[in-house]
C-alpha cells in the first residue's frame, strides 16, 4: 500500500522581514523571546537604484529584498546558507571562504560542487533552530524557502535582525508573479552585488544562460508536448503551478506544463483532473523525505485510473531533483535534462 509523502515545509512560500549585524548570542536570545515578525512581500529589486551613496567598490550596498530593505557597508564574511541551493549558488560564485555553515540538503550536490560543500559545516538535517543558527556567529543568513525564516520557529527575519544578523530570501519566494530564468540570473547579479563578486556573476549568468539557449534551440522544431510534474500525494496530486519556475522550465525544455493554469507555485490536484488533461510526459521532483523515485514510479503505474494516461501507459518519466526546480545555478541543468527527456530524439 502506498503510504502519502508529506508535503515538504519548504514549497509553501513565505513573507518575512529586515536585518543587520552579528551580536552577542545572550542578548539574542533575550531579544528573539520579545519579538514577532510580520511584514508584506515583494519582489526583490537588487541593487536599489535610488541609492546614490554607493562608493566606487560598490559599498555601502542597499539591496530590497522579499520588503527587506538592507544596507552592507562591507560584504558579509560569516555565511549560514539555510536549504541547499543559496549553498551552491553561493560555492558556485566562489565563495566557500564566506560560509560558515549550511542546512537542509535535500538531494545530491552538483559533481563540481561535492568537495567544497562537503567542507562546510552542516548545522542540521532540516532546517536549524535559532539558537544553532547564531552558535554559527553569522552576519548574514541566506534562505532558499520562506520556511527558513518561519516565525513560529523562532527564525523570523525580525529575530534575526534583533540579534545583529542580516538576511537575504530567494526571490523565488518574495512575491506573487510568475517565476522565471530571468529571477534566476537576477538572484545570481544581487548575491554577486552583495559579496562584491558582480563580474563572477555575470560570468555566471552567461555561461547559464548559453547552456539554456543550447537546449532550448534543439528542441525548438519539436513538437510541444504535455507534461504533469508529480511532486508527491496519493489521495490527490500535490503539483507544479503555473506561477513555478517549473513551468517555466518544461516551457523552455518544449512542452507544456499541463497545470500551468493552477495560480499557485504549487498546489493540489485531484487524479481525475490529471486523467482529464491526458500528459504525455511525467516529471517526477527527486527530494529527501518524499520517497524514492521508484516508490512514485510504481504508485503512479499502479492507479488503475491512470492506465490510459500517454505518460502512463508509454511509461514516459522525466526525474529532476527539487533543487533543480528552483532559483539557482541547477535550473540550466534541468531545462537540458527535461529537453532530453521530452523530445530524446532531438539529442541522438
Amino acid at each position: 500500500m502506498y503510504v502519502g509523502m508529506p508535503r515538504p515545509a519548504q514549497h509553501i512560500p513565505s513573507r518575512r522581514h529586515h536585518a543587520s549585524r552579528t551580536t552577542a548570542a545572550a542578548l539574542a536570545l533575550s531579544a528573539v523571546l520579545l519579538t514577532a515578525g510580520c511584514g508584506s512581500s515583494q519582489p526583490a529589486t537588487g541593487h536599489d537604484p535610488e541609492d546614490t551613496t554607493s562608493s566606487a567598490d560598490g559599498f555601502p550596498l542597499t539591496v530590497d529584498n522579499c520588503g527587506v530593505r538592507t544596507t552592507y557597508e562591507e560584504p558579509p564574511s560569516r555565511v549560514v546558507t539555510i536549504h541547499q541551493h543559496p549553498a551552491e549558488l553561493m560555492l558556485s560564485l566562489g565563495l566557500k571562504d564566506r560560509m560558515v555553515g549550511t542546512a537542509f540538503p535535500d538531494s545530491a550536490v552538483l559533481p563540481e560542487l561535492r568537495a567544497d560543500f562537503a567542507s562546510i559545516k552542516e548545522l542540521a538535517e532540516k532546517e536549524p533552530s535559532f539558537e544553532t543558527v547564531l552558535e554559527a556567529e553569522p552576519d548574514l543568513v541566506y534562505g532558499g524557502y520562506g520556511s527558513a525564516f518561519a516565525e513560529n520557529e523562532g527564525r523570523s527575519r525580525k529575530a534575526f535582525a534583533d540579534a545583529g544578523i542580516d538576511t537575504h530570501l530567494n526571490r523565488e519566494y518574495c512575491g506573487e508573479k510568475q517565476v522565471t530564468m530571468e529571477d534566476t540570473y537576477e538572484e545570481i547579479r544581487t548575491v554577486g552585488e552583495i559579496f562584491g563578486v558582480s563580474d563572477r556573476a555575470e560570468t555566471l549568468v552567461s555561461d547559464l544562460r548559453a547552456r539554456v539557449e543550447k537546449a532550448s534551440a534543439a528542441v525548438e522544431e519539436a513538437p510541444e508536448t504535455s507534461v504533469f510534474v508529480y511532486d508527491s500525494g496519493d489521495k490527490s496530486a500535490f503539483t507544479a503551478g503555473g506561477k513555478s519556475l517549473g513551468t517555466e522550465l518544461i516551457r523552455l525544455a518544449g512542452g507544456e506544463n499541463v497545470f500551468a493554469d493552477l495560480d499557485d507555485v504549487f498546489g493540489d490536484v485531484s487524479w481525475e483532473q490529471v486523467v482529464e488533461r491526458r500528459p504525455e510526459v511525467i516529471a517526477i521532483y527527486d527530494y529527501a523525505g518524499a520517497g524514492s523515485v521508484e516508490t512514485k514510479k510504481e504508485f503512479l503505474l499502479a492507479q488503475p485510473a491512470l492506465k490510459d494516461v500517454p505518460a502512463i501507459r508509454n511509461e514516459r518519466f522525466v526525474v529532476l531533483p527539487l533543487t533543480a526546480t528552483l532559483v539557482g545555478v541547477r535550473s540550466a541543468h534541468a531545462v537540458e535534462d527535461l529537453a532530453r527527456g521530452i523530445h530524446p530524439k532531438s539529442f541522438t
